[in-house]
């Protein structure tokens, strides 16, 4: 069957027909009070019954009786970090006999992998990710390799954050497509929709029963409800020109007095991928690694240039930051970089908040 309805208690089949299909499972835990995409091999595993609050600032787990396992917005992870790595060596160099040095490129295989929870956000993000790393002039190798050994099962999310705002750049909370199976959660069990011939080849193997008229109206109530409870927004799909239009704002010193520059917005960003490559030697100068890792615009070293660094403070790095976010993306990409997964405002140490602060900036009703 392409679609259906499975079981609570037949979710484990789930997992036991990717891993037979030769996928490593990874979906969320609870560990160190936040939902992380870890290795799954059993569904008692998964985080029942688990809530997350989540406020400008602030994430915190919560526990009830329910028996869902995605009752919760996001974690800090999305899927960046299982595609774009936070630090992989790129070559080697090494010192042969005569003293010539030997380059060698570093190409691991790549993993087969199913990420179990991805919310409709991520999957807009991951589409982004691939423009960036896979369509321009120079695709890059690694993440291609993974992008291509994954396997990806949305769940619909039902339970935004008070920092979610998806449904403003149209990016959830209902996923439409990039998955290979999407499901809906409901509390005896799961609404099953294949999205690609790998998921139905997955979906064929699970115990699953004709969908009723009631639960498919159920599950779609649920996704519009969720749209519905969400509060922030920011205040256009393409706020190129208002952002440009006012680099001089009294807005920007503002926000500079709170922020610190940390760089977490860009760290857990679903989207964000700047980095920076660096030499690793050894001690005793016979080889060393050059490895990319990921950087962040808020970091002096980001934008050091043969002794000058352009952005020397923290208002032009955070309006390099928004400007290029919800701006330039446009000419780059079609679209704004954001896809309201609200990450940025909930790991903000000081509470930050990218809508409020476009909105100051270009105004309620901007074009």
């Amino acid at each position: 069957m392409e679609a259906g309805f499975l079981p609570r208690a037949g979710f484990q089949k789930l997992l036991d027909a990717l891993q037979q299909a030769g996928y490593r499972c990874v979906g969320p835990r609870e560990r160190d009070g936040a939902i992380l995409y870890e290795t799954l091999g059993d569904v008692r595993e998964l985080p029942q019954g688990v809530h997350d609050r989540q406020e400008p600032g602030v994430y915190r787990l919560e526990k009830s009786q329910s028996p869902r396992s995605f009752s919760w917005a996001n974690g800090p992870q999305a899927l960046k970090p299982f595609l774009f790595a936070p630090h992989e060596p790129l070559w080697r160099a090494e010192r042969v006999t005569g003293g010539a040095i030997r380059f060698t490129e570093i190409n691991p295989p790549a993993e087969r992998l199913a990420i179990i929870g991805v919310r409709a956000c991520d999957l807009a993000a991951l589409r982004l990710q691939d423009r960036h790393f896979l369509e321009g002039a120079f695709a890059d190798p690694r993440y291609a390799a993974r992008r291509a050994h994954l396997f990806l099962v949305a769940v619909h999310c039902t339970h935004p954050a008070q920092t979610c705002f998806c449904a403003s750049t149209g990016d959830g909370p209902g996923a439409t497509g990039g998955f290979d199976l999407a499901l809906s959660e409901l509390d005896e069990g799961y609404l099953v929709q294949a999205g690609s011939e790998q998921g139905r080849a997955v979906a064929a193997r699970l115990p699953l029963i004709p969908e009723t008229d009631a639960q498919r109206r159920s599950a779609e109530r649920e996704v519009e409800q969720a749209a519905q409870r969400q509060l922030r927004r920011l205040p256009s799909r393409n706020l190129r020109a208002a952002l440009f239009a006012n680099l001089a704002h009294p807005r920007w010193e503002e926000v500079a007095a709170r922020c610190l520059s940390c760089g977490n917005c860009t760290a857990v960003c679903p989207t964000c991928f700047c980095h920076s490559e660096a030499d690793e030697a050894a001690l005793d100068g016979s080889r060393s690694i050059h490895a990319r890792q990921w950087d962040s615009c808020f970091t002096q070293g980001h934008s050091y240039i043969h002794g000058l660094t352009v952005r020397a403070d923290t208002h032009t790095r955070y309006r390099q930051w928004l400007t290029h976010k919800l701006g330039s993306w446009h000419d780059q990409y079609g679209r704004s970089g954001c896809v309201g997964c609200g990450r940025c405002i909930a790991w903000c140490p000081v509470g930050i908040d990218i809508t409020e602060e476009a909105t100051a900036i270009c105004g309620e009703g901007a074009p």
